[in-house]
């Protein structure tokens, strides 16, 4: 877990205090989060709780939090310069506490193990007042597809 710059580093800390509506998840970019702050094997995003992120109860849909546990994982993995594309094997997710339309939430990733083929992660969201409201791990596994072959 060196500290060694990337391109897709260096493309992700351009986007630091921005609205990530622009990156290569378009299911991400759907949930509008800023990126606060992101290094080879940690990132920062905050979102706002938005009422077609929710439930019927009016608080924020288990789906959509693991959505932002998930994306966040996977940009920080994209960050962290593996050649290869990379995707998760698993998402396991505890919900803790409720969040309510209009919070900001922060969601914080950081790469707990590297390894040649497989890295694991480790993700929680949380208010401001730093209450827990989901955390996640997540291993991703390298594929066979190069990144420069889509693109990155």
């Amino acid at each position: 877990m060196e500290n060694a710059t990337t391109p897709q580093l260096e493309f992700f800390k351009s986007f630091i205090g921005k609205t990530l509506d622009q990156t290569p998840s378009a299911a991400g970019n759907w949930l509008a989060g800023v990126l606060l702050d992101v290094d080879n094997h940690h990132i920062k995003v905050q979102y706002v709780v938005r009422p077609e992120m929710c439930n019927p109860g009016k608080i924020l849909h288990g789906g959509i939090a693991s959505l932002m546990l998930d994306d966040v994982i996977g940009m920080g993995n994209f960050v962290a310069g593996s050649e290869y594309l990379m995707t998760s094997i698993n998402l396991n997710v505890d919900f803790l506490a409720a969040a309510q339309i209009g919070e900001k939430l922060e969601v914080t990733a950081k790469l707990v193990r590297s390894g040649s083929n497989l890295n694991h992660w480790e993700a929680i969201i949380r208010k401001d007042t730093g209450k827990i409201v989901a955390k996640a791990s997540s291993n991703l596994i390298k594929t066979h597809v190069k990144l420069s072959d889509l693109g990155y």
